[in-house]
């Protein structure tokens, strides 16, 4: 499996100047503002959404290259934050990365707040800028964004939630946001309209795969940075477990809704929930899922020229669904 390090290779420099970039965008004449970006930006991640902006631009353009591409990738970075900070406000998360996160330091409404300005900055950003075209995409990114998330409560407190819905859901909340990504690199340097759309379904069908895995981590036994059973507790229906809902015995299933309705919080029964999953095929079936997404991600690929970043694209894909973490 290739490091990230090696994936970004060929976008390396463009990748350090956006970081720059980035910062001097964040800039305010707020100092509580101003300290909350620091403490975010020394606690960055992996950047991948940023580096499929510029791994898109740079592919469907023969390597050509705008200022427009860094708007795009600093447009992209400043929704996924905001994101971030709410999310953890949503789920009650006092950690992100390994660190307190925002919520933790500051409380909820300072959090809250501050995902808001990110949100507003984005869209004068853009508006600044001219950037019409990547307003819309974002734009329609944000509104699937908010109503996967809703979607997944409403679906959660009734337990009644399908395959359909759940791709359905995975796609709103977690791949639209990379789908936008793909999209946004591909405007940015004035593609066509066929060649956009075609990129935001390339990131649309890497994210969901992105998103199968992160299910999957959830039913792992290996240390990856973060406890099991988290969607279970949270009462979250992922695709291992819809799976074997679907398959198992009438009284299985009874005794698999009750645990996640009524014992969710108890450790000895969770841990019985994922071995039931487990010994029943959940994981294999998940897991075939998640090839099949990346193998509609690759077969997009095959219309686009050789290329140190085509190829970087093709790493990034393979990492997705064989990362770690």
């Amino acid at each position: 499996m290739k490091a990230i390090s090696q994936i970004k290779f060929p976008i390396q420099y463009e990748m350090e100047a956006f970081e720059t970039k980035f910062r001097d965008a964040m800039l305010t004449k707020v100092p509580l503002i101003n300290r909350i970006t620091y403490f975010i930006i020394r606690r960055k991640g992996k950047q991948m959404r940023p580096m499929f902006v510029f791994l898109v631009a740079k592919a469907v353009s023969d390597g050509n290259f705008e200022e427009k591409t860094y708007r795009g990738a600093t447009l992209i970075e400043l929704i996924h934050t905001a994101s971030l900070v709410h999310d953890d406000v949503v789920d009650d998360s006092n950690r992100r990365r390994g660190f307190f996160s925002v919520n933790a330091l500051w409380k909820n409404k300072i959090a809250v707040l501050f995902g808001d300005y990110l949100l507003s900055k984005s869209m004068l950003f853009s508006i600044e800028n001219d950037d019409f075209d990547l307003l819309k995409i974002i734009s329609i990114t944000l509104k699937e964004m908010a109503e996967g998330e809703l979607l997944q409560i409403e679906k959660a407190r009734k337990l009644d939630i399908t395959e359909e819905v759940y791709f359905e859901i995975i796609r709103q909340k977690t791949a639209t946001l990379i789908s936008a990504c793909c999209g946004i690199g591909a405007a940015s340097v004035g593609a066509s309209e066929e060649t956009i759309q075609e990129m935001r379904k390339f990131g649309e069908y890497i994210g969901i795969a992105f998103q199968i895995k992160d299910d999957l981590f959830d039913y792992s036994d290996e240390k990856i940075g973060k406890p099991t059973g988290i969607d279970i507790k949270e009462k979250k229906m992922t695709l291992p477990l819809i799976y074997t809902l679907n398959t198992c015995a009438k009284k299985d299933k009874k005794w698999l809704i009750n645990s996640v309705k009524t014992r969710n919080r108890d450790k000895k029964r969770v841990k019985e929930v994922i071995a039931f999953v487990k010994e029943n095929g959940g994981m294999e079936y998940t897991t075939t899922k998640m090839h099949e997404y990346k193998n509609k991600a690759l077969v997009i690929l095959e219309n686009y020229p050789s290329s140190a970043y085509k190829d970087s694209l093709l790493q990034m894909i393979h990492y997705v669904v064989e990362r770690e973490i």
